[in-house]
């Protein structure tokens, strides 16, 4: 299978479902990651886009594309449409996953919104959950059990200028996740979980995922 993860900025896409890329990667699938800012607001972009590229060597991802749009500035437009349009069709991609679209920042808003036209053709499009989501619940789970969570905080911590960023004292990134994938899990019946809210999602027994 051919999976795109599209997120807004680097690091999103590492909180809302890295255990899952993980995972699928593990299993042999084709990763691909669409970022599409390199979020210069909260940091130097340089030093952010250095940090996401190690990232997609750790998970092994098979292509980082870039959307080189500005931070915070995201617009709901035809061009961004067009973008992810693209990027599907670069990376042949079966199933995306990409912000969810009720959330507090404005480019997560844009990006699910201009994504969810992009995809409309697509059976298999999911929506994940970063802090700053809102109202979020989710219907499909994703087990993440011992062995995947200790690498996904590895993956966060490899954004290391961004992980006291939470905007709650004393409290790391790689924490908060494993509080929500504890909650998620307990929600799914498993210890950790990711959770995904299906925009839809066309069951192949056949598949793994």
């Amino acid at each position: 299978m051919n999976i795109l993860a599209i997120g807004a900025h680097p690091d999103d896409i590492e909180y809302g479902c890295g255990g899952t890329l993980l995972k699928m990667k593990q299993e042999g699938h084709k990763v691909c990651m669409m970022i599409m800012t390199r979020g210069e607001v909260g940091g130097d972009p340089e030093i952010r886009s250095r940090e996401q590229r190690s990232v997609a060597e750790f998970i092994g991802v098979d292509d980082i594309i870039w959307g080189d749009q500005a931070d915070t500035k995201i617009p709901v437009d035809k061009e961004i449409i067009n973008l992810i349009d693209k990027a599907i069709k670069k990376s042949q991609a079966e199933i995306v996953l990409f912000n969810y679209t009720d959330d507090t920042h404005q480019d997560h808003r844009a990006l699910a919104r201009c994504a969810m036209s992009a995809t409309r053709h697509l059976k298999r499009v999911l929506m994940f959950e970063v802090p700053t989501s809102q109202h979020f619940e989710p219907d499909i789970f994703v087990d993440i059990g011992d062995d995947v969570i200790e690498r996904k905080e590895r993956l966060l911590l490899l954004h290391a200028s961004q992980v006291d960023k939470t905007s709650i004292p004393h409290l790391e990134i790689n924490e908060g996740m494993r509080a929500c994938a504890g909650f998620r899990g307990y929600q799914g019946r498993v210890k950790y979980a990711e959770g995904f809210k299906a925009v839809r999602y066309l069951i192949d027994w056949k598949l793994s995922f």
